[in-house]
């Protein structure tokens, strides 16, 4: 038995310590926004946070964690879709087919988190997530827009 806290909530999961956190999060808990690909680690989407860095879920065993790990889901990353991240990708409709995108904002979000005013070479040396689409184009305009969303916010609305 293993105890986490996900999306803020503690749970009892009773899983080998081997298994990838990515199954515990998709199976057990049901929280599909985590998507499985390449399973090695290099694509990022499976990327979730992890004491708010973005982790690649298929290779963090859940031995590796308990409690006080705070891990984030695509799920858990605002309740309404309000995250600053979030509001950019809609309002410049960046995906295509949307399948690497979760991973994306999450690795996204953890960027801003610590650089809230990323140049181009920031986002591209940081964002390596893969998208068969090809929206990197958008993905970098769509966290640079984030970023002024997220300043707007933290400046009451202010330019």
């Amino acid at each position: 038995m293993i105890k986490l806290r996900i999306n803020g909530k503690l749970v009892d999961i009773e899983v080998d310590g081997s298994t990838p956190l990515l199954w515990v999060l998709r199976e057990q808990l049901g929280l599909t926004g985590t998507k499985y690909s390449c399973g090695i680690g290099l694509c990022g989407s499976c990327t979730v946070h992890i004491n708010g860095e973005a982790v690649s879920s298929c290779m963090r065993p859940v031995s590796s964690l308990d409690a006080s790990h705070d891990i984030v889901t695509i799920e858990g990353l605002s309740a309404d879709n309000s995250h600053p991240v979030q509001q950019a990708w809609k309002q410049l409709d960046v995906p295509q087919c949307g399948y690497c995108q979760s991973g994306i904002i999450m690795s996204a979000a953890a960027l801003l988190k610590h650089n809230p005013t990323p140049s181009d070479a920031d986002i591209d040396a940081k964002i390596t997530n893969i998208c068969r689409c090809g929206t990197f184009n958008r993905v970098r305009q769509g966290i640079h827009l984030a970023a002024q969303i997220d300043q707007k916010n933290k400046h009451g609305g202010a330019s």
